[in-house]
This record gives C-alpha cells, sequence and structure tokens, in this order.
C-alpha cells in the first residue's frame, strides 16, 4: 500500500471547494457522472481503432445508493485505470485542475455568474462526502487499484481484488449532506442533468410485463372467459434517453418525433408548438440543437428560460442569456455544443468569438426557417401568426440581420383580417395613401372596437387600416420610418381622416372668420383647457362635430416609455392631453352658433363633448353619472 500527500499549496482545499461552491454543491453527480461517460467513449473510441483488445459490447453506468452504510457508488465500464495512471491523473491533473480554478474564482465570489464547472472534475465529490473512494481495474491487462483520500491532502493507493474492467467511485455521504442518500433526491438530478447522456445510465431496477409471455385466455362451463395475469421480469431502470432528437439528422426523422421529443423536454407542457427548427452545423464550429416556437402570451417575461444548453448531451443552464440572441430566449428546445466554453463567467462568454458566431448562425437559422415556412405554406403561417408575432417584432427591433431578413415573412394585418408582406403593403396603399407632400402613410388600430368609428371614417375613403396590437408595436413603427423611406404610421384615432393623410383639395368652411372666432371663445369657456387643446375644422357635413384624439407622438413616446426605452421619463409624468376637433360645417356646431340663450349652448357643448369623451373610453365616475342624468332629462 502507498500513502502520500497530494501536492498542492493550500492546506486543505476540501473546505474551499465546499464552501466556494456549496449553493450548487449538487453538480457533483453531473461531474462525475460526465467523468463516466467520457471513460466509456474513450474505450469505444480506442476498441474502434484496435489499440483496446477488449469486447466493448453494451456499456451502462449504474448509480447505486447505500442508505444504511450512507454510500452513494457510481460505477461504470470503461478504459478504467491503472496505479500509476490513478496517480497522474486523480492526484496530479484532476486537483491541479481544482487548485487552479478556485485560485481564479475563490475571490469574485458566487455571483459572476459561472455557468459551469467542468474541469472541476473528480473533486466536486469532496462538496457532499468527508471521503472518497476509487476502485478501478484498467482494460490494460493490469492490476487494479483502490484509492482513497479523506478530504485532506493525505491519500493511500493500494491493488484491488476489483475483476471487471471499469471504475467504481464510492461517496461516503457527510452528515450535512446526507439528502443526497435519498432516492427521490438522485433520481431528480439524474433526470435534470443527465436526462440524455450518451450511454446509458441504470438507477435501480423495475417490474415490466415479460414480452416473451402471452397470457392465456379459458373458458368456464358457463362461457365467461378468464385471462390469466401477465408474467412480470426485473429489468434495469435506465433512466436517460442516450440518442435523444437533436442528436440524429433531420432526415431520420419525423413531426411525430418531435413532437414526442417536446414532452419529453417538458412533460407539465400540455400545448403542442407551433412548429420547430433542427440546428446542425459542423462549421466553422459544431452545434446541434431543436428550437420550438411556443403559443406566445402578450407577457415577454413569462416565457424566458426554457431553453436548455447542453455540452455533449450533458447539461449546463436554462439561462442562456448571450449565447442565444435575446428574441429568441422566448423560445423552447435544447441546443448543444461542445464549443461553448462553459466554465467561465458570463461577462468573458458574451465577449467570445465563438459565441458571438453561434449567436449570428441562430439568428440567420431562426429567420431562414421562417421564410420557408411563410413559403411553403402561406395560409397556416397567417393563421400562427398571432401566436409568434411578438418574437418575430421583437427579433426586427434587436437583430439587424433578421430585421432585414424578415421582409420576407413579417405580416401586417389588417382590421378585416387580411395579412400583407411590407412590399405588398406599399403596393397596395400607395396609390391612395400618398398626401400632398409625396409621403405614404400608413393607418393602423391597436383594438378595433374601441377605435372602430375612427376606422369606419378611414374605410368610408377608402383607407386600408393595419391591426397592429403588440406591446412592442410603438418601438417597431418608430424602427420602420426610420428604416424605410417615404413612409410614416398613423393610428386611426391619433387626428381627423382627413388630417391624417392630407390631400390637395381642402374644404370650404361654412362659418365666417368672425363666426368661427365666436365658437372658439365659446367653447374655451365650457371645455377644461388643462385636458383638451381645441382645434377648429372644415370637414364634411356629415362628419362626427366633435372627435377627440390624442397627439400620436405624445401617446406613442408613453407607449415605448412602458414597455422600456424609447423617450424620457417625462413622458411618463406628463398628464394626458387629447385634442379636440370641431368640425364647423356640421349642422350642430351651427346650431350652437345661432343658439340665443348662452345657458343652451353651453349644454350642448357639454353635453357634445360628453359623447366625443364618451366613445373614447373617456367618461367615467362623477362625469358619466352626470351625463346620464343629463341624457334623460333632454329626452323628457
Amino acid at each position: 500500500m502507498t500513502k502520500g500527500n497530494i501536492n498542492v499549496s493550500v492546506e486543505n482545499i476540501f473546505p474551499l471547494i465546499k464552501k466556494f461552491l456549496y449553493s450548487d454543491h449538487e453538480i457533483f453527480l453531473r461531474e462525475l457522472i460526465s467523468n463516466a461517460t467520457d471513460a466509456t467513449l474513450k474505450l469505444k473510441h480506442l476498441t474502434s481503432i484496435g489499440e483496446a483488445k477488449v469486447e466493448y459490447g453494451n456499456p451502462i453506468i449504474e448509480v447505486k445508493i447505500d442508505k444504511e452504510g450512507k454510500k452513494l457508488h457510481i460505477i461504470d465500464q470503461g478504459v478504467g485505470m491503472t496505479a500509476e495512471e490513478v496517480e497522474k491523473y486523480i492526484n496530479q491533473i484532476a486537483f491541479s485542475g481544482a487548485e487552479e480554478f478556485l485560485d481564479k474564482y475563490k475571490d469574485s465570489g458566487k455571483d459572476t455568474g459561472i455557468i459551469g464547472h467542468f474541469g472541476l472534475g473528480f473533486y466536486s465529490a469532496f462538496m457532499v462526502a468527508e471521503k472518497v473512494e476509487i476502485i478501478t481495474k484498467s482494460h490494460k491487462d493490469e492490476p487494479a487499484a483502490h484509492w482513497t483520500c479523506d478530504g485532506s491532502p493525505e491519500f493511500t493507493l493500494e491493488p484491488s481484488d476489483k475483476e471487471t474492467r471499469g471504475t467504481e467511485i464510492i461517496l461516503h455521504i457527510a452528515e450535512d449532506s446526507t439528502e443526497f442518500l435519498e432516492e427521490a433526491k438522485i433520481r431528480e438530478l439524474l433526470m435534470k442533468y443527465n436526462k440524455f447522456m450518451p450511454i446509458p445510465i441504470k438507477f435501480g431496477t423495475k417490474e415490466i410485463n415479460d414480452p416473451e409471455f402471452t397470457p392465456k385466455t379459458t373458458k368456464d362451463k358457463d362461457g365467461k372467459e378468464t385471462t390469466e395475469p401477465h408474467k412480470q421480469i426485473t429489468v434495469d431502470n435506465i433512466i436517460n434517453n442516450p440518442n435523444p432528437a437533436w442528436t440524429k439528422q433531420p432526415t431520420d426523422l419525423k413531426d411525430d418525433d418531435y413532437s414526442s421529443f417536446y414532452r419529453e423536454l417538458y412533460p407539465m407542457q400540455f400545448e403542442e408548438p407551433l412548429f420547430h427548427i433542427h440546428l446542425n452545423v459542423d462549421y466553422p464550429f459544431n452545434l446541434t440543437g431543436i428550437l420550438y416556437f411556443p403559443k406566445m402570451t402578450t407577457d415577454m417575461n413569462m416565457q424566458k428560460d426554457k431553453i436548455q444548453l447542453y455540452q455533449n448531451q450533458v447539461f449546463v443552464t436554462d439561462n442562456v442569456e448571450g449565447i442565444v440572441p435575446e428574441f429568441l430566449t422566448m423560445l423552447r428546445g435544447v441546443i448543444d455544443s461542445p464549443d461553448i466554453p462553459l466554465n467561465v463567467s458570463r461577462s468573458y462568454l458574451q465577449a467570445d468569438g465563438a459565441v458571438k458566431k453561434i449567436s449570428s448562425y441562430i439568428t440567420r437559422k431562426v429567420a431562414d426557417k421562417l421564410k420557408s415556412l411563410f413559403n411553403a405554406n402561406r395560409e397556416d403561417f397567417e393563421k400562427k401568426w398571432d401566436d409568434i408575432k411578438i418574437v418575430i417584432e421583437y427579433g426586427m427591433l434587436s437583430e439587424e440581420k433578421f430585421f432585414e431578413k424578415a421582409d420576407a415573412f413579417a405580416l401586417y394585418p389588417t382590421v378585416d383580417g387580411k395579412y400583407y408582406t411590407f412590399e405588398e403593403l406599399t403596393n397596395a396603399i400607395k396609390a391612395k395613401q400618398t398626401d400632398k407632400d409625396d409621403k405614404m402613410v400608413i393607418l393602423y388600430a391597436s383594438n378595433k372596437d374601441e377605435q372602430h368609428s375612427y376606422i369606419q371614417s378611414a374605410k368610408a375613403k377608402g383607407y386600408e387600416v393595419l391591426l397592429l396590437d403588440s406591446p412592442i408595436v410603438s418601438h417597431l413603427i418608430q424602427k420602420l420610418e426610420t428604416t424605410k423611406e417615404n413612409i410614416s404610421f398613423a393610428r386611426v384615432d391619433g387626428d381627423h381622416i382627413d388630417n391624417l393623410i392630407k390631400k390637395d383639395d381642402t374644404t370650404i368652411s361654412k362659418l365666417s372668420d368672425e363666426e368661427k372666432t365666436k365658437l372658439d371663445e365659446l367653447l374655451k369657456e365650457v371645455i377644461p383647457s388643462e385636458k383638451f387643446t381645441v382645434q377648429l375644422e372644415a370637414m364634411d357635413s356629415d362628419a362626427s362635430p366633435f372627435i377627440i384624439t390624442q397627439p400620436e407622438f405624445m401617446r406613442r413616446m408613453k407607449e415605448m416609455q412602458q414597455t422600456g426605452g424609447g423617450g424620457m421619463n417625462m413622458f411618463g409624468n406628463m398628464p394626458e392631453m387629447y385634442n379636440l376637433i370641431v368640425n364647423t360645417n356640421s349642422e350642430l356646431v351651427g346650431e350652437i352658433i345661432s343658439t340665443k340663450t348662452k345657458k343652451k349652448q353651453e349644454r350642448l357643448i357639454t353635453q357634445s363633448l360628453d359623447l366625443a369623451r364618451l366613445s373614447q373610453g373617456l367618461l367615467k365616475g362623477e362625469e358619466l353619472t352626470n351625463f346620464i342624468k343629463r341624457s334623460y332629462e333632454m329626452i323628457k
């Protein structure tokens, strides 16, 4: 037996390992199973090139709990190690890796955002164990070795009588970590980190119906049938799927395969995804994965942290910020890349060149897939538009390359349920919706019911009205106005329709200048100036007498501020201001001027204003009560 000291500069590094990673100490199981997987895959490679003269067979990794003995066993059938290799890989290399890791990160604390601890490897076992044993036999024809360490730099190394190839690691679980002797806890961790590891992982056994046994059915004398019970057999309980869908070629998968994999990823998700995107690239970096578009809500924060990041089928994190473009973090699915550095801080990751390339590749791939789905079945794409638009609009705002590509598939629906691409829209409205300054005005509504009368006024002129109702629409409009040439957007209730699209032919007012001055004075006496700016306009005689609008700029700035950015805080604090457009050609307005008594004039103005406010949903509380009471009196 050999005794010795691991050559480390820190007197006892194990308490440091435990303390530093305490909040994350469950990852020890991921690390040890990753090592077991590497050892098994290494053997596969060595046998395939003829360097290992053994049968590869069908190796598994086994995880066993010995609750009474307070031990956890992780057993593989991989390459194994000789005593010299234990000395080299465990006492020297693995340990220096652990020490280097701690040296680099111990001062920066837990909030550096380290998203993976690969490289810490084997010594993460001491986060939960007071003593660790390794019993290992190499695939080479050499004696087995038994290494023991009690969490100090001292170790023992002696021969072992193990006869089968591979490595068994025995963790003597510490008193403060006995949760890792619970079957439910270990199953939870295996399902979290190792659900898709490439080597089958056995955790206990289970009873299943014997596939070789066919139950017999017999009839009694009365003709009643009885079927004997199924014969049960005990089999290994393999808890992982070693060949998940993303590791296969898209040509080998059907729609049903993608659907069942989605259910495997999200067992509690009952809605089917709308469609999927299979990522598969091997140059200039390696990346595979499947992204799913779920049905979206308008709450942009609800969806995040659903994409799972793997490194060679080992789960790392579901916080993929910095790797996946932000607008796609609302999607679901899996990304697997051996090229993403995982044992570094998030700020390093975001500055990493390979990661930036991966991010732009994913953006391009998603844009190309959306374009092909649109081209293949436009009708189906239009049906799904409401459920995916938030992601696409967010992408158009945040990623320039995506914005350029989105021209081919981003849709602009109308209030009548028609869908245009941007090019189709401009071709359809060019003739009618170009104003006297040769600018094309795109009209839109954000709520069909609330803005119904304004939509009708626009449609009466033969104008097309879009329905743009997502929470980030103000930002998107701003982006389109600054990127596309000679266009502007105007919400239908932003002004009277003739002012939104100004033409050369102006309507002549029926009122003289003197009458207009008199009307202006009357209105200003009755209408509160802190809420309304009064505008006299000559319009068609059948247009509404009083129309309330909200200035486009002010309203847009407020909306943009509510969804982040776009305008200083001053817009959010300003009181609601509205324009009151009074139609000087309206019969009712003419009556207000010609009415002899001041009292009746005031009543007509108040009633007209309240009707206009009612149509905009601005009449509430006491003012609404008074309006209803007054209206009943007028009927009498």
